[in-house]
């Protein structure tokens, strides 16, 4: 499986309570903040659901 960087780029602030605990169930508690994971379909789910706060970066393999 590949793996993926998310950084959250924008606040939660003012978003709905589901959209907040996607993002604390992906890692990302502060604005900026990195976490490099698995692409697995659970993971690209959460992330589908709040892609307008995320910035997502494949990351090239050996």
């Amino acid at each position: 499986m590949s793996k993926i960087r998310i950084t959250q780029v924008r606040s939660a602030i003012n978003r709905p309570k589901r959209q907040k605990l996607t993002l604390e169930a992906l890692g990302l508690r502060k604005l900026n903040q990195t976490r490099e994971m698995e692409a697995s379909p659970q993971v690209l789910g959460m992330i589908e659901k709040v892609k307008h706060l995320l910035k997502v970066e494949e990351i090239k393999g050996k």
